[in-house]
């Protein structure tokens, strides 16, 4: 499969794989910023993409920013999205945390999708799950 991408910031950095056979590509922020702590903030890719029809581009943390307290938030990358990749991001750490020009900020999957046809249904099947919600499994 091939993925088209546009860099909309001539010094913007494609994504890429870190090794071979990861899931995610990196993706690196096109700007200097600092987080402050509990602030949100959509960092800039400066890229665009073109996600193939039947696919999505997900994104998640990396894990390396996610052990100092930044997460990303959402992340859904439909196919027939052509703006220019941002990434939201949280900080939760208890400082400032500096994002650098060019720094791996998240890393983006691209899986098939499937769609659905949905239904008003008066009931659902039973399961041994039931409506058994948080921690109806037990503690540990």
């Amino acid at each position: 499969m091939e993925l088209k991408v546009k860099k909309v910031q001539m010094d913007a950095r494609l994504p890429q794989y870190g090794h071979t056979g990861d899931a995610g590509l990196d993706l690196f922020s096109s700007i200097d910023f600092v987080l402050e702590k509990g602030q949100v903030q959509a960092i800039p890719s400066g890229i665009k993409v073109a996600i193939p029809d039947g696919y999505v581009g997900l994104i998640w943390d990396k894990s390396g920013v996610s052990l100092k307290g930044v997460h990303r938030l959402a992340g859904v990358i439909d196919s027939g999205y052509r703006g220019e990749v941002k990434v939201v991001m949280i900080n939760l750490s208890d400082k400032p945390f500096a994002i650098d020009k060019g720094m791996k900020i998240a890393q983006m999957l691209v899986q098939p999708i499937t769609l659905v046809r949905v239904v008003e249904a008066e009931d659902l099947d039973n399961t041994s799950r039931g409506e058994g919600g948080f921690g109806s499994t037990g503690e540990f």
